[in-house]
């Protein structure tokens, strides 16, 4: 990084005044003007020194040098918003697109970046998101060590987080409708995924999980019965218990449904399938397909398990009718710590109001 340019008069400038005092004095002797010599010596003495009392006075080559030198630091031909902080957070230069679009931006703190001084001294560079009415940007941030500054260049990426918003929305339709084709193969509703999904959401967060893994099994959950359509109907839709041999076949559709999805590497995908793989398994090693116990488990078909049961048991199905609510939490204490993890059941019963507003919300008719 080069140096912080002189406040000095630079050499072009003290040529132009050299010429400029030449032509004064000629004029002078022509005119006999002592006014006019006084002048053209004045200039003379001040491209001589480079130096200039009234830029002095007024700051001016100091203010237009550091702009320029500023301006030198920022990526050519760029027309988004752009900024320099100094070690204080405080701006010492944003250009007229920042003037324009991002007023509300009074120093580093309105980026929530708290600790300038060690952003600038590390050379730290990241990106950030901000927010400004119904603008989206990304920031990149870069500290400079050696100047001790810190850039911001701003990019509009609104009309890309609403392009990934639609895909991911379509993305979702397109797994409801998959796990829906799942369900309907055994007279189940609709309602039925997109409670589960929910439910499952919901269970995510109380658990501590992130927003974005939460969000991921509530879009991956729905394919938790993918499975299914590999099952005959004739046991799919029996009005009776199932004999031994029709539950071991109906048992396969968890792997099968794995098997489905597992070869993705796409995450919405690879999440369906551990999903659709697990939400069998039981707390305490006796589910299937693989009998895994505890942890063992992936958090995601713990989930999920809890999940499907409750809304299973309190919805209508063709081999029974839906359980009275205080039968189900019964059921739920009984298993904790056998079918289902106990911190699960106890969020569920804890909880239970905004599992029953969804119900409510997405009822079967």
């Amino acid at each position: 990084m080069s140096k912080k340019p002189s406040c000095n008069m630079s050499h072009k400038e003290a040529n132009i005044r050299f010429t400029i005092a030449s032509l004064l004095l000629f004029f002078s002797i022509y005119e006999s003007s002592y006014t006019l010599a006084v002048i053209a010596l004045v200039i003379f003495y001040t491209a001589l020194k480079r130096f200039c009392f009234i830029y002095a006075l007024f700051n001016l080559n100091q203010k237009y040098s550091l702009k320029n030198y500023y301006l030198s630091l920022l990526p050519k031909h760029r027309n988004s918003p752009v900024f320099i902080f100094n070690e204080k957070g405080a701006i010492l230069f944003r250009n007229e697109a920042s003037h324009k679009d991002l007023l509300e931006i009074t120093s580093l703190e309105s980026l929530s970046i708290n600790n300038p001084k060690e952003v600038a001294a590390k050379n730290t560079q990241n990106t950030i998101f901000f927010e400004n009415k119904s603008t989206s940007y990304q920031v990149e941030i870069k500290g400079i060590q050696e100047e001790r500054l810190i850039l911001a260049y701003f990019t509009d990426v609104t009309e890309l987080i609403t392009l990934n918003k639609e895909i991911e929305e379509t993305q979702k339709d397109i797994i409801y409708a998959m796990g829906e084709i799942g369900e309907t193969r055994s007279k189940e509703t609709g309602n039925h995924v997109k409670r589960v999904a929910l439910y499952s959401y919901k269970l995510a967060i109380l658990y501590g999980l992130s927003e974005e893994d939460a969000a991921l099994l509530q879009m991956a959950s729905p394919m938790h019965d993918i499975g299914k359509i590999g099952i005959a109907d004739a046991i799919l839709n029996a009005p009776r218990k199932l004999t031994f041999e029709e539950f071991e076949v109906m048992k396969t559709h968890a792997a099968l449904g794995q098997d489905m999805l597992k070869h993705s590497g796409k995450p919405i995908l690879k999440a369906a399938a551990i999903v659709a793989g697990e939400h069998h398994e039981k707390w305490d090693g006796s589910g299937y397909p693989n009998a895994k116990a505890g942890e063992e488990i992936h958090i995601f078909g713990r989930i999920t398990a809890v999940a499907d049961v409750f809304d299973a048991l309190a919805s209508d199905r063709v081999y029974k009718k839906a359980w009275e609510m205080k039968d189900i939490l019964n059921l739920f204490e009984k298993e904790k710590g056998k079918h289902f993890e106990p911190k699960l059941v106890t969020l569920l019963m804890e909880n239970l109001e905004h599992f029953l507003e969804i119900k409510e919300q997405f009822k079967d008719v």
